[in-house]
């Protein structure tokens, strides 16, 4: 049986993992060039802009999760060592952010409740 998932998913997994920050310049030739070789075997036709919109969104969402995940291991099963990668996760997401008009009221609200302050005490 053949899986079926976001096609951005796994490269986020890679390239924007909550341990290591690449710098996004990089990010996105890696984008890029993993965009051009997959789509050039796969036959599938998509707009780089809109591949890189998708990539930066499915980030988003796994590090929306992940803050959750690290603030849940810290109260629940006392492990205050995760909160440590909170403010590298919550910079991706507000990256993100800048990038996209429609989500910067987003990022003006976590700047205004303190979030990521929140989150890593």
């Amino acid at each position: 049986m053949r899986s079926v998932a976001p096609i951005t998913y796994d490269l986020v997994s890679l390239l924007k993992d909550c341990y290591v920050r690449w710098p996004r310049d990089q990010v996105i030739d890696w984008v890029k060039n993993f965009q051009k070789q997959w789509f050039h075997s796969s036959g599938i036709e998509l707009p780089r802009e809109q591949y890189l919109r998708w990539f930066d969104l499915m980030g988003m969402q796994r590090h929306l999760k992940a803050i959750g995940i690290f603030a849940r291991l810290k109260q629940r099963d006392g492990k205050p060592s995760y909160l440590q990668d909170i403010p590298r996760t919550f910079a991706y997401i507000i990256e993100v952010c800048e990038i996209y008009p429609e989500l910067q009221s987003f990022a003006q609200l976590m700047h205004e409740l303190n979030v990521a302050e929140k989150l890593a005490q």
